[in-house]
């Protein structure tokens, strides 16, 4: 018997827990058939998204290469970007890199291109922390604006380049701002300027931080990113940045070095011309199985697709640790539709748990079950950061 052709569009966090979920449950092989996995990515390895803050304050390298994994033995990489599916034909049609289209017989195929930073209007200004590209330049123009203030004898124009603005207090936005407080601190230091002189605003339009949680974690998360060196500016958003003054909806301005936008992720856009069925947001509608309607063989998870807990009705939201339970499940459903057998069905995660960093050796965990509250900070919620950052991009 001919092989199956397995799929997998995306190599984000979702791609590669699909990857791994599906060799390890089916070990490579359904109904005595060879499973033949082949993995789309527009990138040539593994992005760890969610640590897009660090190369835009400290540099670090966050691209694993497909190699490095052990499951990816005997995968198929292909550095492409898909285009469309056929369902009716059960085929993809993508790009190369050299801008050739082509196309790709499925039996079965895994939609996982999650989600992408969602950017504000041109005419805002600012620069969104979008990609490996735009994190690049954030940290090009921080460190030269810090090297320019070193000669300027101007105090406000001094200040105003030692200033930055981060605007939208999610999770992402409170880790940006406090890795980059602390990496303009070692900056100053060593070009001779005073680090005390740093300022980072975080711009959140919400009365207090971290409204997923009780406001005992919004006070803490306030005074850690305190101690950080960031100032939280509540129940403000930024209208616009122009010529290094933001101006807010309240009509105060700050004069700064960079604007910087943190404002949440949509479902990625690629979606609306591949061809599946699309909720009016644009993410991929699928069964309590994580099958796409209409598209036998097809299945979607991750931030791309719209899950419903089919007991409680509570769709899983857009980030990391909704994730550790659809791929293990995913393994386990498409082995079953495979056998004929019937299919586990999704289940929201029985506790409550969200992670941030607080730059180098600092953070805080809340979680929440049964109507109790834990928080942890400093090192050890450091590491359970850590830990989380690592097992989404399956580097443990």
């Amino acid at each position: 018997m001919s092989d199956l052709t397995c799929i997998i569009i995306g190599g984000g966090h979702a791609g590669l827990a699909a990857l791994k979920a599906i060799k390890e449950t089916t070990r490579g092989m359904a109904n005595g058939r060879r499973i033949r996995f082949v993995l789309f990515d527009k990138q040539p390895g593994h992005v760890r998204k969610i640590l897009l803050f660090r190369p835009a304050a400290g540099g670090e390298e966050i691209v694993v290469p497909w190699t490095h994994y052990e499951f990816s033995e005997g995968v198929e990489f292909v550095h492409s970007t898909v285009t469309s599916v056929d369902r009716r034909e059960k085929q993809i049609r993508y790009e190369d890199v050299q801008g050739k289209d082509a196309r790709m017989q499925y039996d079965l195929l895994v939609v996982a291109v999650g989600s992408v930073v969602r950017q504000p209007g041109p005419e805002q200004g600012g620069i969104s922390l979008t990609d490996l590209q735009t994190a690049a330049v954030i940290r090009e123009r921080w460190r030269a604006n810090l090297r320019q203030a070193a000669h300027e004898k101007n105090p406000k124009e001094r200040k105003r380049l030692m200033t930055v603005a981060v605007t939208g207090a999610g999770i992402s936005g409170i880790e940006t701002s406090s890795e980059l407080a602390l990496e303009m601190q070692k900056e100053a230091s060593s070009l001779g300027l005073s680090p005390s002189d740093i300022s980072v605003y975080l711009v959140s339009g919400q009365e207090r931080l971290f409204m997923e949680g009780p406001k005992k974690v919004g006070r803490k998360l306030d005074q850690m990113l305190s101690e950080c060196g960031v100032t939280v500016v509540y129940n403000r958003k930024v209208m616009r940045e122009e010529a290094g003054v933001v101006t807010l909806n309240n009509g105060d301005r700050l004069s700064v070095g960079l604007c910087i936008w943190t404002i949440g992720l949509i479902p990625n856009p690629a979606l609306r011309t591949m061809g599946l069925p699309l909720t009016p947001d644009g993410q991929v509608l699928v069964d309590e199985s994580y099958r796409v309607q209409g598209a036998p063989g097809v299945y979607s998870i991750g931030d791309c697709a719209r899950i419903v807990d089919p007991k409680t009705g509570k769709s899983a939201l857009m980030r990391c640790a909704e994730l550790a339970l659809q791929d293990d499940r995913l393994g386990k459903i498409m082995l079953a539709d495979l056998e004929g057998r019937p299919a586990p069905v999704h289940k929201s995660a029985p506790i409550d748990l969200y992670c941030i960093g607080l730059g180098k050796n600092g953070g805080l965990v809340w979680g929440r079950k049964w109507g109790l509250s834990m928080i942890v900070t400093g090192k050890l919620a450091w590491k359970f950061r850590k830990v989380a950052w690592d097992a989404g991009s399956k580097l443990r």
